[in-house]
């Protein structure tokens, strides 16, 4: 397991290089130029500019997330074809500063759904939640797209205020999309830019839907088991991937985060690993990653990580906001830290112990 952390770059992180740095077998940086919209090319000089002030505190930045992908390629309209060759460039130009895998999504217009930023937990530190009475109730989705950029420090990605402005023009395009229209405009896109990924050493890592079911009539086809072997088929190569998100996943009951890490642990180049608390009525509320905090046993996904020898990428994911800390929502440095060295600690057990059988082993012929 090699550990990586989220940096939204100088100017829009709380976070600095120097602070990554002081976290225990941290090894590199997971990035994105969020000021470059969805369709446009990625500059290769910007590119250069955030390898350079990695190798700086010895981070390498071989994983991306996320490129997104235009609407117009989601919509399968005939302009989707310039998009998605803008994208084979930028794919091209990020195997030259050394990147090896780009999560991205398939989600329509939301990239993630929460209607409160800052929910008190019992301990009163903040986290982000999701009300499934609001949502289920909430006629206009405008009044989510407010509560969510109220945050003027911060971008949001997935919430840019440029591409919300044409939120009844986007609901407009959808409105006949089915899900089986959109599984056959992910395999179109993935039929042209994997080639160019195989060529370049690339692996593409699709995120799971957060969460995983439909939305304001949207369709939303990245949310469980089934349809995780459905797209490794759609273009069977190990650069067709999935970054698999224990949160997004774990907030569906149904889903067994372990059981798809040994099912899928050789297209799995990209973890998400974090803790959820799912209530009965369906709301939720992400937790501290230690298991008994939530819904999803930590623990058991990364042992399964270790069963199968993960030797990919995996970071942790959102964290609360803790000790009076003023970071962007989910992504401050304490909790994220705090959930790294209890990955690291399950991690080493595992390793201790595997290490004491082997010894047991090994007395026990002499």
């Amino acid at each position: 397991m090699r550990m990586v952390f989220r940096w939204f770059g100088e100017g829009n992180d709380t976070v600095t290089f120097g602070q990554i740095r002081q976290i225990p077998g941290v090894e590199g940086i997971v990035w994105a130029l969020h000021d470059i919209s969805a369709g446009e090319e990625w500059p290769l000089e910007r590119m250069l500019e955030i390898k350079k002030q990695a190798d700086e505190y010895g981070f390498h930045i071989e994983v991306v997330e996320s490129v997104n992908v235009h609407e117009d390629i989601k919509l399968g309209l005939p302009t989707r074809d310039k998009y998605i060759d803008n994208y084979k460039i930028t794919i091209e130009r990020l195997a030259k500063v050394g990147v090896k895998v780009i999560c991205y999504n398939f989600m329509p217009v939301f990239d993630w759904i929460r209607t409160n930023l800052f929910e008190p937990l019992e301990d009163k530190s903040t986290a982000l939640f999701y009300e499934k009475a609001k949502i289920d109730s909430m006629n206009n989705p405008a009044e989510l797209v407010r509560v969510i950029n109220e945050n003027p420090d911060f971008t949001m990605p997935g919430w840019e205020p440029e591409r919300m402005k044409h939120l009844p023009a986007l609901f407009e395009a959808y409105k006949n999309v089915t899900e089986e229209d959109l599984w056959n405009n992910l395999k179109y896109f993935l039929e042209q830019i994997i080639p160019v990924c195989e060529i370049n050493d690339i692996k593409m890592a699709i995120h799971p839907d957060d969460p995983p079911w439909s939305l304001f009539g949207l369709p939303r086809i990245i949310t469980n088991r089934d349809n995780i072997r459905r797209l490794l088929k759609l273009v069977d190569s190990p650069y067709n991937g999935v970054t698999l998100c224990s949160g997004s996943l774990g907030v569906n009951p149904n889903n067994n985060i372990a059981d798809m890490v040994r099912e899928f642990a050789d297209r799995i180049p990209f973890a998400h690993i974090r803790n959820v608390r799912v209530y009965d009525n369906g709301d939720f509320i992400e937790t501290s990653h230690r298991s008994q905090d939530g819904t999803v046993d930590i623990c058991e996904i990364v042992a399964a990580y270790y069963e199968k020898g993960f030797t990919g990428y995996a970071r942790p994911d959102h964290g609360r906001h803790i000790w009076d800390e003023q970071c962007r929502p989910g992504y401050g440095l304490y909790d994220r830290a705090l959930g790294i060295m209890y990955l690291w600690g399950i991690w080493d057990s595992l390793e201790n112990t595997k290490r004491e059988v082997v010894a047991c082993l090994q007395s026990t012929k002499i």
